[in-house]
């Protein structure tokens, strides 16, 4: 192991980390490096190998487009990240104690890859996201020899994390093999907002607004923002006659929440609008009811496929009578909500024509095809960035 443990626990220790490691597809010899060192158990809470693609997608709450990528390494690590907090007893209030690393790796192996072998090493606290990524000599090494480099840059990315030296030792890369790095750091309101401190923050512009009762909010996860979504909020601007406000949840009920990289980015799509009014909210909102209560008596748009979602009792734990007062509420509390249309298995579905119980009939406008009609998905359009890339 060519990154010593023992400075790196020492250093942990010192700063009073809460340290969970992830290792996918390589680099658990560094999980195994840690725990075998002295004065690990003050530290190190916990060690997961996810190692088929299936224990990734439990882990994560889905399938990844990419199972080896910056995203998915960052997405484990800030897994680890809320499993350190869980284990430390700060779940919904994390510390800048809790620190999540990852290393996710596409390595060497009986039959000869037709992709490149390569790494990406991520670490999430409230403080920053840091990812490592690195590209290896293909044919250069054998499969112990990489997985000793995977390994290594997971510590690295781990010591990095605490400020303490994160470079690799100059005789483990080959000549033409550099780590890339990339750090984000979060605005205070930021980590605020994923500290439990706050429920909502104004992201763009920043500011310390808060939401005015009353609003036109459009939720979504906008990964990425595309012209249908600006196409749906221009419209819902006229039939409502106010101005339209993004929502943007850092929490999922079922997967991590965002990392700063991916907020970063989620939150660069979106212009300050011309009446200086937040036009992108930074939520912990992860359900409906939670965004009523965020934005009390406002107009709410949304598709069909989530519209329908809002009576279907699978989505409170099964319980029909869960369902029932949850559709009262938002009927009562709701000041409206816009509904879009949306194609589904090559058949484009009609809000209007949904079974969803009266009680939401009674406060939704539905958008007709002839008003609205966008056959784009955010789904379809990673995919395709994907596939673009991967030919490069």
């Amino acid at each position: 192991m060519h990154t010593a443990p023992s400075p790196l626990i020492e250093r942990l220790t010192e700063q009073g980390r809460r340290l969970v490691l992830v290792s996918s597809g390589g680099g658990s010899a560094a999980i195994a490096a840690l725990v075998g060192t002295p004065g690990a158990s003050a530290v190190v809470l916990e060690g997961l190998v996810p190692y088929a693609r299936e224990a990734v997608d439990a882990l994560l709450g889905g399938p990844q487009e990419s199972y080896c990528s910056a995203r998915t390494a960052r997405r484990l690590a800030v897994a680890a990240w809320q499993r350190s907090a869980q284990l430390s007893g700060m779940a919904s209030t994390p510390t800048s104690a809790c620190l999540g690393a990852a290393v996710t790796a596409s390595l060497r192996t009986v039959m000869p890859k037709r992709g490149q072998h390569r790494l990406f090493a991520a670490t999430h606290s409230l403080d920053a996201t840091r990812v490592a990524e690195l590209v290896l000599e293909k044919g250069a090494r054998s499969r112990a020899e990489e997985e000793a480099v995977a390994a290594a840059t997971l510590l690295a990315a781990v010591a990095d994390a605490s400020e303490s030296d994160g470079n690799l030792p100059a005789g483990l890369l080959r000549p033409g093999e550099r780590v890339i790095h990339t750090r984000v750091e979060p605005p205070a309101t930021w980590r605020e907002l994923a500290a439990g401190q706050r429920l909502v923050v104004a992201a763009v512009p920043a500011s310390d607004a808060v939401p005015r009762p009353g609003s036109l909010v459009f939720p979504g996860s906008f990964d990425p923002l595309h012209d249908g979504h600006r196409q749906m909020a221009a419209l819902a601007a006229e039939i409502a006659e106010r101005p339209v406000a993004y929502e943007l949840s850092i929490t999922n009920v079922d997967k991590p929440t965002l990392d700063w990289i991916e907020l970063r980015d989620r939150t660069a799509q979106f212009a300050v609008g011309t009446d200086g009014q937040p036009q992108l909210w930074l939520t912990r909102a992860a359900t409906f009811l939670e965004k009523l209560a965020v934005f009390p008596q406002s107009t709410f748009v949304m598709g069909a496929d989530t519209y329908v979602r809002l009576a279907d009792p699978r989505y409170y734990g099964g319980s029909a009578d869960a369902a029932r007062a949850a559709v009262r509420r938002i009927a009562t509390e709701a000041r409206g909500l816009i509904v879009f249309g949306r194609v589904k298995a090559g058949v484009f579905q009609d809000p209007a024509q949904l079974d969803v119980p009266e009680e939401l009939r009674a406060v939704t406008y539905f958008v007709s095809q002839r008003e609205f009609r966008r056959d784009v998905s955010s789904t379809e359009i990673r995919r395709r960035t994907l596939a673009a890339e991967e030919a490069e």
